[in-house]
């Protein structure tokens, strides 16, 4: 079989498990109200992610980690602010995006793409989020973990920044 015949297979079964679930919750009276569907829909879109993740792994596509772990954090993102009420999170919580998707690369490296130059970049968009998130956190979260000295993290990102810069010049290709 196929790579497109794999793909489209997969797609298929998850299209037709996912409309059976919504069918069972508009036929099954009080399965909506057991599932909490009120409160835990974002846990649909975290298994929007899983589901990626598991096409990527059945079709040989690891490359599929990386909007795997893209959709799955924002869904993690969407459940915390819909269990706590934290909406105005977005204004700093978007910062962790690029995050996700650093994971997911790291994840496709480990499956085999990519490998340990696809894993390092993986992790320096994770530094950069980080740093990104606690930036935006202090300044718009009302929460300064960091207080007055948030700027050192952009200082200290930057001089990473150019530390590896310099270490790619000097290395030959």
């Amino acid at each position: 079989m196929d790579q497109r015949t794999r793909s489209g297979l997969v797609a298929g079964i998850l299209l037709v498990l996912v409309g059976l679930a919504f069918l069972a919750v508009q036929l099954v009276p009080g399965l909506e109200e057991a599932l909490r569907l009120d409160f835990s829909w974002p846990l649909i879109v975290v298994a929007v992610g899983v589901g990626l993740l598991l096409m990527g792994l059945l079709t040989s596509a690891p490359g599929m980690a990386v909007p795997a772990f893209i959709v799955a954090g924002i869904g993690g993102i969407l459940y915390w602010q819909n269990a706590t009420g934290q909406w105005t999170s977005w204004s700093y919580a978007w910062a962790l995006i690029p995050g996700f998707a650093g994971l997911g690369t790291i994840v496709a490296a480990i499956l085999g793409e990519g490998g340990w130059r696809a894993a390092s970049r993986g992790a320096e968009a994770i530094l950069v989020s980080l740093v990104m998130f606690a930036v935006f956190g202090s300044l718009f979260g009302g929460w300064a973990i960091f207080g007055p000295f948030w700027p050192v993290l952009l200082i200290v990102l930057g001089l990473v920044m150019l530390i590896r810069a310099f270490v790619r010049r000097s290395t030959p290709a």
